[in-house]
């Protein structure tokens, strides 16, 4: 080949480097001391510069949009080892590309800080590229080194994580193995959260690894497995917006989270969470440091000591644990066994040195205190009775009111409890003792006087509903502290008399009226297909229980005792909204005026909003209709059932977001049936769907001839594009605000969008019905492919893996119901898609990607 050819050749490679990439020469070199220096990719995303940490100290590092985001730094942890600290020079630090092909950071004085470890391995340039990724290569463009290939605590979109690399951030770090589980670990040993393949794929995996998509969905793939997906995650804000910056991180406080930023090219800096590995902070091991104990303020997560037998090891940060005022071996007297209430010390396999025993709770005290290698131990109140006793390398804490455990840990003399936060010193007031006297003595003479009354109101009354009655604790019990009370069956038996009084059935299970002790008529919700411990069911109760909003029906307490699951609710007078929608034409005394109408579907909005917006950890309702929302004498909208999804078939709750999700045809999203990611846009969905059904007084999957054989909800739109408004309002309604009516109509066909990315957020679904801001005119609905059969409850079994078995439940001539599994096998004629049909047989799963 001639010089000229070659020279041809080079040009033409040189010209497609540029034009993907920014090519670097070797003999760059960038200066600390230069803050306009800097190697960008062509669109200048990225780019790679000194990034100061303070006046006189900075770090190499490569950023997205001028420094706002760092997804690269050279640091210990880039090449897998050390904590992932970025390394820091002086002002006369240099980062230089050498003629050997090494990529070099040195401080001041000339000394090495690091290397690429790529001398004399044929490096011929570098280059910066529009993903982010910063390669050095050689003249065939192979690669030889790259950012992506040595990560150090953030993964950017199409940035592979594979088998043998790591995220690192001090103590913690993300792996992946050869069984494609991907994992965070605390101190290379503690493995305490995972997210595992789909138990339904078999076969061995040849390179599974994880890549983070620009859309928010953190997608495992493998070539081996048929279709290459794995398992995937979704942020909340799936497929919002194509200007969004998504990146995954590994952060200093043990927890991997996926962010979001608009940043864009207006500089706003604005960073949210949108995802987290680790939903309970608190879980994660060693949060708080050796022997500090994790609970919750304000929700949020703070550390503190066991008790006052203990100190901060630094009283400026909770998070460096705590140590004993005197040491067990330095103990000079009797060494004893702190209890603390609701508290577990955390126990993660492959956690070997912990020794798990059966034991009752004074035997777990006492042979912990018996062996010298014990520290601590944890009996666990779920009804194993496991003991768990803990050895000295590290002790972590988490305390909660919800947590039935009982821990113990050791200390020198006698164990000197927390004070209250409600207890006030007097100590420098020694007259006070005096007036406490008198104040006690009073105090007891009413108390007296009260006992006295109480004893005769139940002499007086013991006759009275003896049948019905419930145990002395709950008595007296006025149910408006918020807190949910623990049931036993057979009390709400009897408070519902047998479970005679039927109110309804749903997805979840039938519903019966009941009357409490204190006379408080209530709502008893059987669960059905409940699977979870004690544990873990009270504590999704709590999760459910925190929620407080006016228009979200009140959970007053809960059931679980051997296989009963119940959930105990208040009772709302005026029913469901259904029976005020869809009666027949005479019975127009029962239909709701549109005063009230406009009111429900504004109160229904802002309840879903608080569930998606407002709550700490966002809950995804799943089954929006109008059975599930209830009204009080007011006609006040209260959504129900919200969280139930929560409790459904967790098989793992480490592992699934949500499982065994049950919808209702007719209000289900189209991604439900396509196999995509099911996220809060569902309910946006749904809530759309309800809101044209509130308007109109029709179920919207009816078909008539006066809406020419098609679904109402595609008629609708064919009359409002006609701006034959009057057509799709209740005719039994008299008077309306059109201006209203006109606001309701459009947002319900923004909501029922097919693609979830138009969907508004409920938020703004609620200023767009306050009239707060304009609301464009909507497109056309696409129609949703179901289901036929009338009455048909849908259950998804979905995880955040995105890979779901579809299951249809439909009334059989008997009581019982049959459920068919839907797997992904080709459709029979009879049940071919967009046919309709009396169930949802040979239902074929997308073999697309989830933003296809």
């Amino acid at each position: 080949m001639s010089k000229f050819s070659l020279i041809l050749l080079y040009l033409n490679f040189l010209f497609t480097i540029s034009s993907s990439s920014t090519l670097i020469p070797l003999g760059s070199t960038l200066q600390a001391s230069n803050r306009n220096q800097s190697w960008s990719s062509p669109n200048t995303s990225f780019s790679l510069s000194f990034i100061p940490v303070t006046p006189s100290s900075f770090v190499a590092a490569i950023t997205y949009n001028a420094g706002d985001v760092i997804v690269w730094s050279a640091s210990d942890g880039s090449n897998g080892t050390g904590d992932g600290a970025s390394l820091v020079v002086n002002s006369g630090g240099t980062l230089n590309l050498l003629s050997n092909g090494a990529l070099r950071l040195t401080n001041g004085s000339g000394a090495i800080v690091w290397d690429s470890a790529t001398a004399n391995r044929g490096v011929s340039h570098a280059s910066l590229d529009d993903l982010g990724n910063f390669q050095l290569l050689n003249n065939e463009s192979v690669q030889i080194w790259s950012s992506f290939q040595n990560p150090t605590d953030t993964l950017v979109p199409s940035q592979n994580f594979t088998v043998g690399m790591i995220l690192r951030s001090g103590s913690y770090s993300l792996t992946l193995d050869r069984s494609a589980n991907l994992t965070l670990n605390w101190n290379d040993t503690i493995e305490y959260w995972s997210l595992g393949f789909n138990s339904s794929i078999n076969g061995n995996l040849t390179s599974p690894r994880f890549m983070l998509q620009s859309n928010g969905i953190l997608v495992g793939l493998d070539p081996s497995f048929a279709r290459g997906m794995i398992n995937m995650a979704f942020t909340t804000d799936y497929g919002e917006s194509n200007d969004v910056f998504r990146f995954l991180r590994m952060d200093n406080d043990g927890n991997l989270r996926i962010y979001s930023s608009s940043t864009g090219n207006n500089g706003s800096g604005n960073i949210t969470q949108t995802w987290a590995a680790v939903t309970d902070q608190c879980q994660v091991y060693g949060f708080c440091g050796n022997m500090g104990i994790c609970s919750y303020k304000d929700s949020k997560p703070v550390c503190g000591c066991p008790s006052q037998n203990f100190e901060p090891v630094n009283e400026h940060d909770g998070r460096k644990g705590c140590k004993r005022k005197v040491e067990i071996e330095d103990c000079p007297g009797d060494v004893t066994m702190l209890q603390l209430e609701h508290t577990m010390f955390l126990t993660y396999p492959p956690e070997l040195s912990d020794q798990l025993v059966t034991l009752a709770i004074v035997a777990c005290r006492t042979n912990c205190l018996a062996s010298s290698t014990c520290t601590a131990s944890t009996l666990v109140a779920d009804g194993s009775g496991f003991c768990y006793l803990k050895t000295p390398d590290l002790v972590s804490g988490y305390q909660g009111a919800v947590l039935p455990s009982t821990s113990f840990i050791k200390v020198c003399g006698q164990a000197i409890p927390n004070p209250s936060p409600y207890q006030e010193a007097s100590a420098k007031d020694n007259d006070s003792l005096h007036t406490m006297v008198i104040v006690s003595v009073v105090m007891a003479s009413l108390l007296a006087l009260v006992v006295v009354g109480i004893g005769f109101w139940c002499l007086l009354y013991s006759n009275r509903n003896k049948s019905g009655r419930m145990s002395v604790q709950y008595e007296l019990v006025d149910y408006a502290s918020g807190a949910p009370v623990k049931f036993s069956y057979k009390e709400l038996q009897q408070s519902t008399k047998g479970f005679s009084e039927r109110l309804g059935e749903g997805g979840f299970g039938a519903v019966y009226k009941g009357t409490l002790a204190n006379r408080m008529v209530v709502a008893v919700k059987q669960l059905e297909g409940i699977e979870q411990g004690e544990r873990q069911f009270r504590m999704e109760v709590a999760t459910i229980s925190s929620t407080h909003h006016l228009n979200l029906v009140r959970l007053v307490g809960f059931c679980c005792e051997g296989r009963h699951r119940l959930l105990v609710y208040e009772f709302l007078k005026n029913g469901s909204l259904d029976k005020f929608l869809f009666t027949s034409k005479d019975q127009s005394g029962k239909s709701l005026k549109w005063e009230n109408r406009f009111n429900i579907a504004l109160g229904t909005a802002r309840g879903i909003t608080y569930l998606h917006e407002e709550c700490r950890d966002c809950i995804i309702h799943c089954d929006i209709k109008p059975e599930n929302i209830l009204l009080d004498e007011g006609y006040t909208a209260k959504v129900s059932d919200f969280g139930l999804a929560r409790l459904m078939n967790p098989k793992d709750h480490r592992h699934l977001s949500l499982a065994s999700i049950r919808g209702t045809r007719g209000y289900l999203a189209p991604e439900w049936l396509a196999n995509h990611p099911i996220t809060s846009k569902c309910d946006v969905y749904s809530y759309g769907m309800v809101l044209l059904e509130i308007v109109s007084g029709r179920r919207n999957f009816e078909v008539s001839p006066e809406t020419d054989g098609k679904k109402f909800s595609l008629w609708a739109y064919s009359e409002f594009e006609k701006g034959h408004i009057e057509a799709i309002v209740d005719k039994r309604i008299k008077d309306v605000d059109s201006k209203e009516v006109g606001r309701a109509i459009m947002v319900s066909f923004w909501c029922i969008q097919e693609q979830p990315s138009r969907r508004p957020m409920m938020g703004k679904v609620v200023q767009m019905l306050e009239g707060v801001i304009d609301i464009d005119s909507p497109p056309a609905p696409k129609p949703a492919v179901e289901g036929s059969s009338r009455g048909t409850t849908i259950t998804v079994n979905s995880n955040v893996s995105g890979l779901s078995t579809y299951a249809a439940s439909t009334p059989a001539p008997s009581s019982s119901s049959s459920f068919m599994n839907i797997g992904p096998s080709p459709p029979t004629p009879e049940t071919e898609m967009g046919k309709e049909s009396s169930s949802l047989l040979g239902l074929k799963r997308s073999e697309t990607d989830p933003d296809s």
